[in-house]
């Protein structure tokens, strides 16, 4: 049975793993909260207790690691509030132990704020420009990870991320003066971020870079709009004066290089 460690089971890591197991792999499972030990063990995940900073790795990352062959990392940068993390720092602690480990390919949950908001068509091929500091730490640890010759990596770059109980529109609702109404949105639904990993690792895809989006790009003002009244929230109100800028993020090397066709169609 192949072992797969999964670095942060939280809000995708979790489910994912749980998709892990009903494929019969074997899930070694990360997280930081000591209450979440027994979640994990419940599901069958092998649970961890594992934290990272810019000096050191704490828990035991060796037997995390062991007789895996994939290492999946998904710990967002939390670079907001008076305390932001050094989360290059967190990935430079992590290599030495991937080095001396049994693991040959990694894949890094990444975001496509790593091209910051131009406005542009943007696929894998565009050049970065992060214009926040999650950004720009994100894609120094892509480069960090994928010019490391002991391990492949593959990195892959998800929209905003929503799911049954996850939807931008809650934090929108009510709200006023909201800025670039004509923006395209560049969501991704959490059941095809699961379907994507599954699709790279049972294609044996490595040392490569996807965006992950939705092929679906209304305007914010339209969508989050249409999104309220569905779930009879109050309106939000855009300001039309302050359309500055927006992307929108082709997933064509997804569609077509892993053969993938995206479940959540019209979010």
């Amino acid at each position: 049975m192949t072992k797969i460690s999964i670095l942060g089971c939280g809000w995708l890591g979790m489910p994912l793993a749980k998709a892990l197991l009903q494929k019969e792999f074997s899930v070694n499972g990360s997280t930081t909260s000591p209450e979440k030990i027994s979640s994990l063990e419940n599901l069958g995940i092998n649970p961890f207790l594992i934290a990272l900073d810019s000096k050191s790795v704490s828990g035991a990352i060796e037997s995390f690691l062991d007789e895996s062959k994939i290492l999946i990392i998904d710990i967002p940068p939390k670079l907001r509030g008076n305390s932001p993390e050094d989360f290059v720092g967190k990935i430079t602690s992590l290599i030495p132990f991937i080095e001396k480990s049994s693991i040959e390919n990694v894949l890094f949950v990444s975001s496509t704020s790593v091209y910051g908001d131009d406005n542009t068509f943007v696929t894998e091929e565009t050049t970065l420009n992060p214009d926040t500091e999650g950004g720009r730490q994100l894609a120094i640890a892509e480069t960090l990870l994928q010019k490391n010759t002991c391990f492949k990596t593959t990195i892959v770059r998800f929209g905003g991320l929503i799911g049954e109980d996850r939807n931008p529109i809650k934090f929108l609702s009510g709200k006023e003066n909201i800025e670039n109404p004509q923006a395209p949105i560049n969501l991704i639904h959490q059941e095809d971020c699961i379907g994507i990993i599954l699709k790279i690792i049972a294609n044996d895809c490595w040392n490569e870079t996807f965006n992950a989006v939705t092929p679906f790009h209304p305007s914010r003002e339209i969508y989050y709009t249409q999104k309220a009244k569905e779930l009879n929230l109050p309106l939000p109100k855009f300001n039309p004066e302050t359309n500055f800028t927006g992307k929108t993020i082709s997933s064509n090397k997804t569609e077509t290089v892993l053969n993938y066709t995206f479940a959540k169609t019209n979010l």
